[in-house]
């Protein structure tokens, strides 16, 4: 009984990977040739490690794949994760069978993050981070028709009204005067129905958001949020701008939280050429980048000088900055790490088996805290040490399967406990990362763009609110 369905889930299996081009037939023919003779016949797990070469040579494989078997049959979804050993719907009543497939695979190939070298490990995640992509959300918008026709995958003739996105990579310095990249995003209208005009630049609202990415202060880039960045300025209208912070261990924290203030106070100054306010900059990051936006939220109302002079003269000089900038409109932290040794439920019931687990957390903060000037527990480690009475208003994420999901509620709890105006929205059924799942898993993509018009009704409110008490 159990060969049997062995057999018909490899069928299954092999009929997925042909069509969505993962693998080719000579290997098919190779794996049943050796189930016919004395070979161990090979695992689910050694048959997608097994045409891994195939799928790194197409760059979105990976997002064609996993948004693929979103359109098969429920059943078959619930027999391959129960293959597979995944969790079921009484464990995550909330996580369709797609969402379920999707976490069981990722356990059965997930690399114990200490057995990978950091150089290793931030060069898989970047890979795989950018296949899960859309592959339309790297088609860079040009400025007229003949650019256009050049790109072989761009479309020329564009909707009327229909909103593009443009980037381009500016080099800056970084908190030690070295070469730091920042990703700006703008988004523009055509006028003409085939393109045939000019497009031009909007940004109605003059806002501009400062993202910073996840990735446990040890991996990521602004090449692996690059969609959710594309998508937040497709929505918006908004100026986005993404930054490459240095990561630990090389540089260990706050390294990059003074980075990222320094990226701040850049935006600052040059926000118009983005066309936005400095008094109309909001704060994003999700993960590691959530906690770098609360941080620096905070930092920015209320800056700790003697906490900043325990970095000696350069804490000094950031404190001096940080007093000289202009305070966020708004901040968007995604399932944020804010605490640092509280034991919330959350540790127990998701530190296994999900995107982030506890042996994740534990090399990650190895990385950030090993050769760190400043002590573990620390005021510029932790939102939830310091002084939160005056930070700006929040709009806090919260994924329901997530390690991190109870401290994100405690740390909206207390700045509510201030008065400061806070909405929690958390995301049911979603594991921590979710954001990465966006184009390749309909509910989280839905949930996402929710996220975002959401995001964008609470600036709405609080610039309406701007106005009416100038006047």
């Amino acid at each position: 009984m159990f060969k049997s369905k062995e057999s018909s889930v490899n069928s299954l299996l092999n009929k997925a990977l042909t069509t969505l081009k993962l693998a080719t037939s000579a290997q098919l023919e190779s794996d049943i040739e050796n189930s016919r003779i004395d070979v161990k016949p090979l695992t689910i797990k050694e048959k997608i490690l097994r045409y891994k070469p195939l799928t790194s040579c197409q760059t979105h494989t990976l997002h064609h794949a996993m948004k693929g078997l979103g359109y098969l049959p429920a059943p078959v979804l619930e027999n391959l994760t129960s293959y597979l050993g995944g969790p079921t719907a009484e464990q995550y009543p909330h996580a369709n069978a797609h969402l379920r497939l999707i976490l069981a695979v990722n356990r059965k190939l997930k690399t114990p993050l200490d057995l990978m070298p950091m150089q290793e490990l931030r060069e898989k995640f970047a890979t795989d981070a950018v296949a899960m992509q859309s592959p339309k959300v790297w088609r860079q918008a040009s400025d007229t028709m003949l650019s256009n026709i050049k790109r072989s995958n761009i479309k020329p003739f564009t909707k009327k009204e229909e909103t593009l996105v443009r980037w381009e990579d500016k080099i800056i310095a970084d908190a030690d005067a070295g070469d730091m990249t920042i990703r700006c995003y703008q988004a523009s209208k055509r006028s003409s129905r085939i393109g045939l005009k000019k497009r031009h630049i909007t940004n109605p609202d003059e806002t501009v958001m400062l993202f910073l990415h996840g990735g446990g202060f040890c991996i990521g880039d602004i090449d692996t949020h690059h969609e959710f960045c594309h998508t937040v300025c497709e929505r918006t209208g908004w100026s986005i701008v993404s930054v490459d912070y240095r990561l630990a261990p090389e540089n260990p924290t706050p390294a990059a939280l003074r980075d990222c203030i320094t990226a701040y106070a850049w935006l600052a100054e040059h926000c118009h050429t983005v066309n936005a306010l400095s008094s109309r900059i909001v704060l994003a990051g999700d993960s590691a980048g959530g906690g770098l936006a609360t941080l620096m939220a905070q930092q920015l109302t209320v800056p700790v000088e003697n906490a900043w002079l325990d970095l000696g003269i350069d804490g000094q000089k950031m404190f001096e900055l940080l007093e000289r900038l202009p305070k966020p409109l708004a901040q968007m932290p995604i399932y944020p790490v804010t605490d640092i040794e509280t034991d919330y439920p959350s540790w127990e019931l998701y530190g296994d088996g999900l995107l982030l687990d506890h042996a994740d957390v534990a090399v990650f903060g190895e990385a950030c805290f090993k050769n760190s000037p400043l002590p573990r527990i620390h005021v510029l480690n932790a939102p939830m040490l310091g002084d939160n009475s005056k930070v700006c208003p929040t709009y806090v994420i919260v994924a329901e399967l997530d390690v991190l999901r109870d401290e994100a509620i405690a740390y909206a709890e207390q700045i509510n406990r201030h008065g400061i105006l806070v909405k929690t929205h958390t995301v049911l059924g979603a594991p921590h990362g979710f954001i990465h799942l966006m184009s390749v898993h309909h509910g989280l993509g839905q949930e996402t763009n929710d996220i975002i018009d959401g995001f964008i009704h609470f600036v709405h409110d609080l610039l309406n609110t701007n106005v009416q008490l100038a006047a």
